[in-house]
């Protein structure tokens, strides 16, 4: 079934075909069952906002489709990408449990379908399946590692290039195809999210990726950027 925004509906857990590629949803079917029964499905355009920092919890979400990006914001203004959230996220379960606020704002990168269940039924939910608790707890790890490496980047570079050639070497791990010519990666974000990213300025990231291109590191047309010497990112190469 076809929504708005190219998005293609899914209708039910229980029949979703990307089940087992979804790091929350793969769950035997009583429990998966059980989740249907609790949530409720909407589908976002980009630039959505599903919770702001420092709103009170009401919910989880699960990120059926799409991309969310967490973003913490001080009080001068200036704004942290905590990380990028991908298909089979759930968002907000820390606050949920805990009973705090929301620690970051989620905002929708692309056309998401995202399955919402409130705060109540969520905790329900958990103390009556174990299995659904279980895979909780190790996404929740997997959230607290990905926190912890990126505040181990930020902290340990020393130069924004630096954060900067950390940064495009994860995604050509994750993400990157290989080519004879290089590894292409499809860049989603612009300069200013990358910079959020980073925590440093649009106009330093601007200038990186203009020395990286004109010491022939790496190449862009559009959204895809051909990383062509992964050596010299590796090396720490000054950009």
């Amino acid at each position: 079934m076809r929504a708005p925004y190219g998005l293609e509906i899914i209708d039910s857990c229980l029949d979703c075909k990307l089940r087992s590629e979804l790091s929350f949803c793969d769950l035997h079917r009583d429990a998966l069952a059980s989740f249907e029964a609790a949530r409720s499905n909407s589908i976002y355009p980009k630039g959505s906002i599903l919770f702001v920092e420092g709103q009170p919890s009401r919910g989880v979400y699960l990120i059926c489709r799409g991309r969310v990006k967490l973003s913490t914001c001080s009080s001068e203004g200036r704004t942290l990408i905590t990380r990028i959230a991908e298909g089979g996220e759930v968002l907000g379960a820390s606050a949920t449990i805990s009973g705090k606020p929301y620690e970051v704002t989620a905002e929708t990168l692309s056309p998401c379908q995202i399955a919402f269940v409130r705060d109540k039924q969520f905790l329900q939910l958990l103390e009556q399946n174990p299995e659904v608790c279980l895979r909780l707890a190790q996404h929740l790890s997997n959230s607290y590692y990905a926190a912890y490496e990126q505040v181990r980047s930020l902290g340990l570079s020393h130069t924004a290039g630096e954060r900067l050639a950390r940064l495009l070497l994860s995604w050509c791990a994750e993400t990157g195809i290989e080519t004879d010519k290089g590894f292409r990666l499809k860049i989603s974000l612009t300069h200013e999210e990358i910079a959020q990213l980073i925590g440093t300025s649009r106009e330093t990231v601007t200038r990186l990726f203009s020395n990286l291109k004109s010491k022939g590191t790496i190449e862009v047309k559009g959204s895809t950027l051909l990383i062509r010497d992964r050596a010299a990112l590796e090396q720490g190469v000054e950009i």
